[in-house]
């Protein structure tokens, strides 16, 4: 028999030897946790040999009942699916549990996308900020991950003062695909104004704080949201300018193949979502400063 707290730290020590994403672990972390608590305290089980499925539904029920969304039940069962088949796996278990657990269904909701007007305004909005208008001209010109944009260091850009034109490479990760994306002048423009006024420090992160630290994906989230605010621009966050590069562009005509590549997704299923929301020029056409 195993413990409960020594089958949790096991589980933790497996996904980070997995290479998981800091992210992951921390997460599943926080859902096991959670799965163990209540059925140590509500159904008084203390060994993980004897939770059964009908444990495991009781457990759902209970979230559904304190409020938890269908999206973040179905995220947990997923954390619960994978306790367990490492747990069978290691031969802690003979029958997974939670192996015949059905996720609830739940309709995604529509991508938010900006209008024309609403992202002239953003940037009306941050202009005098020249690191958030960076931020905000990245996102929008090449429509990479908040978390992306937050790993860039100043070697990963090249910029051709000449042409006003650039390329910005995406080094692989865990959860992103390794591409090189074309910077637009409007991009260069808004890079270039940046590194004029950032901290001349040791660190290689283009976004730093005052203080020569690389700049948190929560601080970048506060700083775009704070001119959403302040532009009027409702029920929109940093990842609608990604959905917003990408929506524009199917709209205007590119290649979805091209598509679907700079944006870094790993299916063309994925960027093809976008069809039920905008439609596109019959004219194929080549990628567009917005």
């Amino acid at each position: 028999m195993i413990p409960f707290e020594e089958a949790h730290k096991q589980f933790i020590d497996h996904l980070k030897e997995k290479d998981s994403a800091r992210s992951t672990v921390l997460a599943y972390g926080k859902d096991i946790e959670q799965l163990l608590t209540f059925v140590q305290k509500e159904l008084r089980k203390s060994e993980i040999q004897k939770i059964e499925k009908a444990d495991l539904q009781k457990f759902l029920n209970h979230l559904a009942e304190i409020g938890f969304t269908p999206k973040t039940i179905s995220r947990k069962i997923n954390s619960t699916k994978t306790f367990f088949r490492f747990l069978k796996i290691n031969e802690y278990i003979t029958d997974d549990p939670a192996a015949l657990i059905s996720h609830p269904k739940f309709e995604t909701p529509p991508p938010r996308i900006l209008s024309e007007t609403e992202y002239m305004a953003l940037r009306d909005a941050a202009k005098s900020d020249a690191r958030t208008y960076a931020i905000i001209e990245i996102l929008l010109q090449t429509g990479i991950r908040i978390g992306e944009l937050a790993q860039i260091k100043l070697d990963d850009i090249e910029i051709n003062e000449e042409l006003e034109a650039g390329m910005l490479r995406i080094p692989p990760s865990r959860v992103t695909l390794g591409r090189n994306i074309p910077l637009n002048r409007a991009a260069v423009k808004a890079i270039q104004r940046y590194l004029e006024i950032r901290p001349d420090v040791e660190d290689r992160h283009l976004l730093v704080t005052r203080n020569g630290k690389p700049l948190a994906i929560r601080n970048i989230r506060a700083a775009v949201n704070r001119y959403f605010k302040q532009a009027k621009i409702d029920n929109a966050s940093v990842n609608d300018l990604r959905h917003t590069w990408v929506a524009q562009h199917i709209k205007r005509g590119a290649s979805l193949i091209v598509i679907s590549k700079l944006a870094g997704h790993k299916r063309i299923a994925t960027t093809e979502k976008y069809l039920k929301y905008v439609e596109p020029r019959k004219q194929k056409a080549e990628l567009v400063e917005l």
